[in-house]
C-alpha cells in the first residue's frame, strides 16, 4: 500500500513536470 502510494505521487510529479513544459512550450510558439 504504502510503495503503492510512493509511486503514485511519482507519476503525479512526472505528469506536473510533463505539464509545466508543456505550458512554456506553447507559451515560446505563441510568442
Amino acid at each position: 500500500m504504502s510503495n503503492a502510494g510512493h509511486g503514485f505521487g511519482n507519476s503525479a510529479a512526472i505528469i506536473l513536470v510533463l505539464f509545466i513544459l508543456l505550458v512554456i512550450v506553447t507559451k515560446g510558439v505563441l510568442y
